[in-house]
């Protein structure tokens, strides 16, 4: 591998082309009207306009995509997150263009990105799923009827949805009569698939994930699991590893959970299965991420591997860099949290120019930010500006360091949820490791309450 194409844009193009650098591997970027100025053209090889500031029209153009991977004589197209990574038929396009897609089959993309199938399938592999609708929901009278069986509160999803698109709780008949048709309505507009679900409601759950890789070789081994329970609007903010309170015989079944679901789909590549954890750490399947992770550097950062490294390997036919589970450790503590350009009391974007940006004096803190000072946050994009990675030896300290850093910062021309960061910090659920879903949205409704 040669030559790699960056399907994506701000910090995870940034994230890929160091990798690509490291490898001696040239990169072409592309990017849209509104993202010129933004450091990963500057620092790909070579960079191409793909469109306007639309994603429609720009990162989303399959064909454009692939024709300039074609006249640039590319070997492989990442997709990083988001975007197009999930994709099935771009991957398969892309493979029969005869250029390597750093990612699973297209196969497995289509299997697992549907999640009515991909229930079905961890069913058959004996993995745990939450209860509910097997199959799709056509009608609200099919609803209404599978929610008396399952039990109030449910979720309901979108079969296609993801990023916390295309889900709402319900607590009883009257909002699930509600919402049903607008969920497969926004389902239909955001994914093209209006199929939808049921799944019961898990109170007071922890949502943790797997980090699983396989190659083409037969080797799938996992790189421990990720807390990310930190959610506001379903969406995570902060993720950490190892999970805190989180027993050391519930973990163990967890991860080997996380690989039965691998091997049931012979995935390859980098992949993330995600799962709900109640009171009595009985864990159940949400769904499988087909893709690099946005908080894939916490595992990074614990385990010492640089995941985009080993993407690439496999992707070029390698075996695993390490395909030994034993020899794969865990150490320290790490923390990610997402820097969003948004009003951190209603979550709502603010996009605009970031007039001055500092990220401090604090030592060993790893900064993926997609952003520099003089840059615009623009409205069509997820207004992440950058990822804090925070690694000490115990979570406490790692704590600790998250607080002095986030004081030294300076971030103007936009708001952020750094103050939100600050506050939440030193709240007593956070501290203690004991938080769930719902930790973030009724910690912020208290702090309301006492002003």
């Amino acid at each position: 591998m040669k030559k790699v194409l960056i399907a994506n844009r701000g910090e995870i193009a940034r994230r890929i082309i160091e990798t690509c650098k490291k490898l001696h591997i040239e990169t072409v970027a592309i990017y849209a009207e509104a993202d010129e100025h933004l450091p990963f053209v500057k620092e790909a090889d070579s960079a191409f306009l793909i469109g306007p500031s639309q994603v429609q029209q720009s990162y989303l153009k399959i064909d454009d995509i692939i024709d300039l991977a074609i006249r640039e004589g590319v070997d492989a197209i990442h997709p990083g997150y988001g975007l197009l990574s999930e994709n099935s038929s771009f991957a398969k396009k892309v493979e029969e263009a005869g250029i390597l897609f750093i990612g699973p089959t297209p196969e497995t993309i289509d299997k697992m990105g549907d999640k009515i199938g991909s229930r079905q399938t961890m069913e058959a592999a004996s993995v745990p799923v939450v209860p509910g609708t097997t199959d799709g929901v056509n009608s609200l009278d099919e609803a209404i009827e599978a929610a008396r069986e399952i039990g109030y509160p449910i979720m309901l999803k979108a079969s296609s949805g993801g990023g916390g698109i295309g889900m709402i709780r319900c607590e009883d008949e009257q909002a699930l009569s509600q919402h049903f048709e607008s969920v497969k309505n926004r389902a239909k507009a955001y994914f093209g698939d209006d199929k939808v679900f049921l799944e019961k409601y898990i109170a007071n759950g922890r949502h943790i994930e797997v980090q699983i890789f396989g190659d083409t070789h037969g080797n799938i081994v996992h790189l421990f699991e990720r807390n990310c329970s930190v959610q506001r609007r379903n969406q995570k903010v902060i993720e950490e590893s190892p999970s805190p309170n989180f027993p050391y015989e519930a973990r163990a079944r967890l991860l080997q959970a996380a690989v039965d679901a691998a091997k049931a789909v012979n995935y390859r590549n980098a992949g993330t299965v995600e799962f709900i954890v109640d009171e009595q750490n009985q864990f159940y399947f949400l769904e499988m991420n087909t893709r690099l992770q946005v908080e894939h550097p916490v595992t990074e950062e614990v385990t010492g591997f640089d995941l985009v490294e080993w993407q690439l390997k496999v992707a070029d036919g390698e075996m695993l860099p390490v395909t030994n589970q034993h020899e794969i450790l865990s150490t320290g503590h790490a923390m990610e949290f997402r820097v969003y350009a948004e009003d951190p009391k209603t979550f709502f974007p603010s996009p605009g120019t970031i007039q001055s940006l500092d990220w401090g004096n604090v030592e060993d803190v790893r900064i993926d930010s997609g952003y520099e000072q003089g840059n615009t946050v623009t409205p069509y994009y997820d207004p992440m500006i950058a990822k804090v990675i925070i690694k000490a030896e115990t979570r406490s300290s790692a704590i600790e360091k998250a607080r002095k850093f986030f004081s030294t910062v300076t971030l103007e021309g936009v708001k952020t949820n750094i103050p939100l960061f600050i506050t939440f910090l030193d709240a007593e659920v956070f501290m203690d490791g004991t938080y769930t879903t719902s930790a973030l949205p009724n910690w912020l409704e208290s702090q309301k309450e006492e002003k």
